[in-house]
């Protein structure tokens, strides 16, 4: 006998086409009824049934007036350094009788419209973000219908969301000064992507450290990566092959900065005799290198509770003003960093 499939679940843009309609509309009719004509409403509504669009998750949710559901964006679930933000997050949500759900966004073509329409239709009651972007493009008649949400991480101010995060310029700044004090002269820069606000701190924090003692910045010291372990690797092996190489890499990434010190010592380079590393983030991998890898500590637990605790004021229905919650990070001095030599300098 040929097993039959259930059929995929409707969307919001099924009932949008069934009823000839925006999904802006859609989510007015469902979820502020009020807003749109009596014969808008009853052509939503019975599109609704035609296509079998979530009506007991629309109906229980709007009975009870939320879900206790949050929904957390991250840019990729693979990166260990998000584990502990989201820790942090789902302890003080637990706390408060709520449940978390993960959404990955390395994989945002799939999820794009189950993002949109968990938030359009309030079976989520708020989200937490933990990148520089929205999951999903949204109208801004859209965007009003959206329920309240807090970032995490980064600073993206053209967002205007209440925003969690620590000062990545300073930090940036004092780890490259650490290794200028060092006496290193020759110091290159492993940068994360261009299009990532924090990495354009970062970069701005190496560059100010630079200028703040009379050094010109050299452009072939400066190498983009991906916050990959192969990024870092590829990047010094670039940066090995200049006339005169660097004798001390600030890394964007913890990640980046173990990818560089694997690669320093398949190339024969001492770590850190040759060539001192720097990190950022503090994951539980840069105490296990060998040697131990000098890093920005961020308070990653503390920055996700804190970003909950600023959702719950707003679903408590508080007033929360947008803008930056800095909290401090720390440079943790370890073993991949020491004084350069005189040859290195």
């Amino acid at each position: 006998m040929e097993q039959k499939h259930p059929p995929a679940a409707a969307t919001m843009k099924d009932v949008a086409e069934n009823a000839g309609v925006s999904t802006a509309t859609v989510s007015r009719a469902l979820m502020s009824p009020e807003k749109v004509s009596a014969a808008t409403r009853q052509k939503v509504e019975q599109a609704v049934v035609a296509v079998g669009y979530s009506p007991h998750a629309i109906t229980r949710n709007a009975r009870r007036g939320e879900s206790r559901t949050i929904l957390v964006i991250v840019p990729d679930i693979c990166d260990p350094f998000f584990s502990e933000i989201i820790r942090g997050i789902e302890v003080t949500a637990a706390g408060e009788g709520y449940l978390v759900l993960i959404g990955d966004c390395a994989h945002q073509n799939q999820q794009e419209t189950t993002f949109l329409n968990l938030m359009l239709t309030r079976q989520i009651d708020g989200m937490v973000l933990l990148g520089s972007q929205l999951p999903f493009d949204a109208s801004v008649e859209e965007q009003r219908n959206l329920p309240p949400m807090v970032m995490a991480n980064e600073f993206a101010p053209e967002m205007s969301l209440p925003t969690v995060h620590i000062d990545n310029l300073t930090a940036a700044f004092e780890a490259v000064n650490h290794l200028w004090e060092l006496g290193h002269r020759r110091i290159a820069c492993v940068a994360g992507p261009e299009a990532m606000p924090l990495c354009h701190y970062r970069l701005q924090g190496y560059v100010q450290a630079l200028r703040r003692h009379g050094m010109t910045v050299d452009p072939r010291y400066i190498v983009r990566g991906d916050f990959t372990f192969e990024a870092g690797a590829a990047a010094l092996k670039q940066l090995m092959l200049l006339p005169q190489p660097p004798q001390a890499l600030f890394c964007h990434s913890d990640i980046m900065a173990l990818g560089a010190m694997a690669q320093a010592k398949t190339l024969g380079l001492r770590i850190p005799q040759d060539l001192s590393l720097v990190g950022f983030d503090d994951i539980e991998l840069s105490r296990y290198s060998d040697p131990q890898l000098t890093t920005v500590a961020q308070p990653r637990y503390a920055i996700g509770r804190e970003a909950m605790l600023l959702l719950l004021e707003q679903l408590q229905g508080r007033r929360v003003s947008n803008g930056s919650r800095l909290l401090d990070s720390e440079l943790k001095v370890r073993g991949s960093t020491t004084r350069a030599t005189a040859r290195g300098k």
